[in-house]
């Protein structure tokens, strides 16, 4: 089992930049796989990044060289930087831990950017 904090978001201007830190508890965080996802009202949950238990990382076109995934597993965070933000980056942000079947989210966090 394991229970997933996200922190960091806020209201920021476009072009900002914000933090998102996801603090896991209650397993051993350095065997999953984590994402971050994001929901705009009214709209599908999209995938955002990706880091593997080795470090890889991925992201989505939309983010590409402005987010940046992180973790680490001394202290049981997964980090997502965001920088150049745009309007079109509002939404909730919520981590996300996978393990073989076992699957685990966050609450969210809520990032809003205005123009």
């Amino acid at each position: 089992q394991v229970q997933l904090v996200e922190s960091g978001g806020g209201l920021v201007q476009a072009g900002g930049s914000l933090r998102l830190s996801c603090a896991a508890s209650g397993s051993i965080f350095s065997r999953y796989v984590m994402d971050w996802y994001r929901q705009a009202p009214g709209k599908q949950r999209d995938w955002v990044a990706r880091i593997t238990s080795d470090g890889l990382t991925n992201y989505a076109d939309s983010v590409k060289g402005r987010f940046t995934i992180s973790r680490d597993n001394a202290k049981s965070t997964l980090y997502l930087q965001m920088s150049s933000l745009k309007p079109e980056d509002t939404a909730v942000y919520l981590c996300y831990a996978s393990q073989g079947s076992a699957e685990y989210w966050g609450q969210g966090t809520q990032v809003t950017v205005s123009s």
